[in-house]
């Protein structure tokens, strides 16, 4: 990813003593602004019987091109006060953070417009079939691009790949109340707790063998055991890890996440496994939430099909409670543990200083802190309702709209790591990065098979929401 986070200027990026100023000239801070400020202005509107699902409009699924058009012909005004939210919005931050916004809203614009057709061909009705989850889509587009096609420099300005991602994950937090916890019941939680911890264990145990740099092996190790790109880039940033770091951690789980899209609903197919099963196995074995949905869509579909037992909600569900609410609950853990770890252990014995407190603060990305807040928030708007009240009256009002402003800040993270990563330089890692994350794989496929296929086979088999 050589040209997406192009330096900003050097005052801040340093770790000096700013103190207040860091509130407004870092990027996980403004990260934080925009994605609770979209959360809080969503709580106050549907606190007040109200929702802003107006402005958070997608394309609806659709059959027929003439459908499509329909849809946006009778919406285009949604979509046009929505480029200019999100176009207000970074152009701030981007502003504030030493950015040309001159340069930001021409790339953006594209931007915006390419994300607005792929997130259509998400939402062809035969798009499960095919596995055109939106946000991969991005990135294919982008890979095509990228790779074949020489970009213009000046559009360098409107691939901020770790901002949009970290907003997104901010708004993450908010599609995870705390309470999902508790409905998702012990059995999930330890589940994916066992997966997420063995899977970065061994990840990075490989990688430390193979002589890689400790801080790239975490970051290896979280992408392969939490949330793929996300954890990725957050223990990235946590432990100090070089832009190329992330760079091949992201493109190897992506790599490891396409072909994970095809192999478990097959393999599960040709086992027969119940649909809630099934599922459970992707949630623990994918690295992807884009990827992993995909897959136990598909999976869900051999069950309406009558082909495998159970529902196809069944396979969703089982896959959201592992990945979406098991796994993704650990990048705030990671990135904490892993930011005293690297600053307390792995740069003291390089510089034989011991670290101050300051300096781990300084560290931690602070865009987790969003997501923690973004989820005490939603677990405030969930109140002691239980997980059927919270389907009908939370999700649809508050929760639905913010998910679907996530899903846009994802396909523009995902498209600008396509149109920014060249496989010439990914090459240039070698093939021990590869390695280390393959022996996570095989772990992490084996393992996930026999807690969902064997020790707790029954609870998925008869799962319900």
């Amino acid at each position: 990813m050589s040209r997406s986070d192009a330096e900003a200027p050097a005052e801040l990026t340093r770790p000096a003593d700013s103190g207040w100023r860091e509130l407004w000239l870092k990027e996980d801070w403004w990260a934080i602004w925009l994605g609770l400020g979209i959360v809080v202005i969503a709580y106050v509107a549907f606190a007040n019987g109200s929702s802003i699902r107006w402005i958070a409009v997608t394309p609806a699924r659709w059959s027929s091109v003439a459908q499509l058009g329909a849809h946006f012909a009778a919406n285009i005004d949604r979509y046009v006060a929505q480029f200019i939210a999100w176009l207000a919005v970074f152009s701030l931050a981007l502003g504030a953070l030493g950015y040309k916004a001159r340069e930001f809203i021409p790339a953006f614009l594209l931007l915006y417009l390419v994300s607005v057709a792929v997130f259509a061909i998400g939402q062809w009705d035969q798009a499960s079939i095919y596995n055109l989850e939106p946000p991969l889509v991005a990135l294919a587009v982008g890979l095509v691009l990228a790779n074949v096609v020489r970009l213009p420099k000046w559009l360098d300005a409107g691939f901020r790949v770790e901002f949009y991602v970290k907003v997104g994950i901010v708004l993450l937090g908010a599609t995870l109340p705390f309470t999902l916890i508790v409905w998702a019941g012990p059995i999930a939680i330890l589940q994916a707790s066992i997966v997420s911890i063995v899977t970065f264990l061994v990840i990075y145990w490989v990688a430390i063998r193979l002589k890689l740099d400790p801080r790239f092996a975490a970051t290896l190790g979280a992408g392969g055991a939490v949330c793929g790109v996300s954890a990725a880039i957050a223990v990235a940033a946590a432990v100090g890890a070089k832009k190329e770091h992330a760079s091949i951690a992201i493109a190897t789980v992506i790599l490891w996440a396409i072909v994970m899209i095809f192999v478990l609903p097959l393999v599960s197919r040709a086992l027969h496994l119940p649909a809630g099963v099934g599922g459970a196995w992707i949630g623990t074995s994918e690295f992807a939430d884009a990827a992993g949905f995909a897959a136990a869509q598909a999976y869900g579909d051999f069950a309406t099909q009558g082909v495998v037992a159970g529902t196809a909600d069944q396979s969703v569900w089982a896959f959201t409670l592992m990945k979406v609410v098991g796994r993704d609950v650990w990048i705030g853990i990671w990135a904490f543990v892993l930011a005293i770890v690297a600053t307390t252990r792995w740069e003291r014995a390089e510089t034989g200083r011991r670290p101050s407190p300051a300096e781990i603060w300084w560290r931690f990305p602070k865009f987790v802190l969003g997501f923690l807040i973004a989820s005490l928030i939603a677990t405030a708007a969930s109140g002691d309702l239980g997980l059927a009240d919270f389907n009908k009256t939370v999700n649809p009002g508050f929760v639905a709209p913010i998910k679907d402003l996530r899903t846009w800040s994802f396909i523009f993270c995902f498209f600008s790591i396509g149109l920014t990563t060249r496989f010439r330089e990914l090459a240039t890692g070698g093939s021990k990065p590869f390695l280390a994350f393959t022996s996570g794989v095989a772990v992490n496929v084996v393992l996930g098979f026999i807690l969902s296929v064997v020790v707790f086979a029954s609870h998925w088999e008869t799962l319900a929401r």
